[in-house]
């Protein structure tokens, strides 16, 4: 019996980011060897060329006239988003190809084109950790999701920055035809079938830093001074001739947390660190950070990063290979349901 067609459209467009559009690609072409039909087409809205941001120029066409409906319209992205969505060819290929399309797929910056044209209003959407707040506040009416790699919401996907997009693409052939040629495209690929964790272990150190406040900004000199001092809220209003419920509400105001949430990020930004450059043991930097303990450090770190900060080390150290004792150990860690 034939197999049924596919048609995925990859919208490119000058100043692409070279990875939205090749990883996608280069999922669904490799499915094809595993029992998928997928007819991968690069367009762009004026039928021409593109030079993606790194230079490299990639082959497009202008938008296949047949079949009239598309299985996929993806849609990458490009570091200036703003210069994609003030962009008035690309803008109206996505609104012009999307009503044809089965189901509409960004990756990572991609997600602001979706955005401008109005297909993810009171949507669930996820872009790279960078740009979410950008999203958020450019297109308030996104419900925006910082922490997944990619996120679905009817026939409506987003991905994560970048290389998620192969996490995205994955997940799209599995949709089609299981996880079987799925899982034989990732070991082809060499790329995790589900990736580990969410975004949060990948971004940056907690970005409150600046405060005009007098009272708040010494608060907080004295959290990142010393992140293992004793900083309930009742010291620290101590240490700075506050009332513990003033203090509070200045860090409501301007930060948005609490002191004991500010306190908490001060100390797994301290332990990221320790564990990135540092050779001690967990223990000696959960003491460091402020932790107290290697169990509570690990706790916080899933809380906030999703991974324990054994595994955590082990990601962002080095990227010497570990030995297979070492991979046993971590994966086990990554997998566990306590760990």
């Amino acid at each position: 019996m034939a197999r049924v067609t596919h048609v995925v459209a990859i919208l490119a467009f000058d100043g692409v980011q070279l990875l939205d559009v090749t990883g996608p690609a280069e999922v669904f072409t490799t499915a094809n060897a595993f029992g998928a039909a997928y007819d991968v087409r690069l367009i762009s809205g004026t039928g021409t060329d593109v030079t993606t941001s790194s230079g490299v120029r990639l082959g497009a066409g202008p938008a296949p006239d047949r079949p009239r409906r598309l299985g996929t319209l993806l849609v990458p992205g490009r570091p200036d988003w703003r210069n994609a969505v003030r962009d008035e060819v690309t803008m109206a290929a996505v609104t012009g190809l999307a009503p044809r399309a089965g189901r509409i797929a960004s990756v990572c910056a991609g997600a602001f084109l979706l955005a401008e044209a109005g297909l993810l209003d009171d949507r669930r959407a996820t872009t790279h950790w960078q740009l979410a707040a950008e999203l958020a506040r450019a297109y308030p009416s996104v419900r925006v999701d910082r922490d997944s790699i990619f996120a679905r919401d009817g026939r409506v996907f987003t991905s994560a920055g970048v290389t998620a997009g192969i996490d995205l693409a994955l997940a799209l052939v599995e949709a089609d035809h299981g996880p079987g040629p799925a899982r034989e495209v990732a070991r082809q690929l060499v790329v995790f079938m589900a990736r580990p964790a969410g975004q949060s272990q990948f971004s940056a150190r907690l970005s409150i830093r600046e405060s005009d406040h007098p009272v708040l900004r010494a608060a907080m000199d004295a959290v990142t001074g010393d992140p293992a001092a004793d900083h309930t809220a009742d010291r620290l209003a101590a240490r700075v001739g506050v009332s513990p419920r003033h203090l509070t509400r200045l860090f409501r105001t301007h930060t948005g947390l609490s002191p004991g949430q500010y306190v908490e990020s001060i100390r797994v930004e301290a332990a990221q660190a320790l564990l990135e450059d540092a050779t001690g043991s967990v223990e000696a930097v959960a003491a460091t950070a402020g932790f107290g303990s290697s169990e509570t450090m690990r706790r916080v770190f899933h809380q906030h990063l999703g991974v324990s900060p054994t595994t955590y080390r082990a990601r962002f150290r080095t990227t010497a290979a570990t030995s297979s004792t070492d991979a046993d150990r971590v994966a086990g860690e990554t997998h566990s349901p306590t760990g």
